[in-house]
């Protein structure tokens, strides 16, 4: 499978429910990710799970967030179509005190070569 590196300058940001529906992408995550926002809106977060991702990762994220904290984290998501790429992810909640409503916020950014190598030799001991 072919690694899509991100520019130093993309910043992917979505938006889910508190289920982990899509409400939300920027334009750099529906690029990296291949799809269009109307894609993308409604869908399940996992859309681009990529198959390698420990599930344990995810649990500690989701652990984390629905414990009103922010949770920081290498993600290898996978791209339409075939194809994977990397990210830091910060994921924070988001209460809307008018509909009483908690979302979850993900911005990520570009990791460093030395980064995704430790990160890797990490996830596959968790496999």
């Amino acid at each position: 499978m072919k690694e899509r590196v991100l520019k130093e300058d993309d910043f992917l940001v979505s938006q889910t429910d508190d289920k982990g529906v899509i409400l939300f992408a920027n334009e750099d995550f529906c690029d990296i990710a291949g799809y269009t926002l109307a894609e993308l809106v409604g869908k399940p977060h996992n859309i681009v799970r990529h198959k390698d991702m420990p599930k344990a990762a995810f649990k500690d994220l989701w652990s984390t967030v629905k414990s009103n904290k922010i949770w920081n984290g290498y993600v290898k998501n996978a791209i339409k179509g075939g194809g994977y790429y990397w990210v830091y992810a910060t994921v924070f909640p988001r209460y809307d005190s008018i509909t009483k409503t908690t979302s979850y916020i993900s911005c990520r950014r570009k990791p460093s070569a030395k980064e995704i190598a430790d990160i890797e030799k990490l996830y596959n001991t968790m496999k």
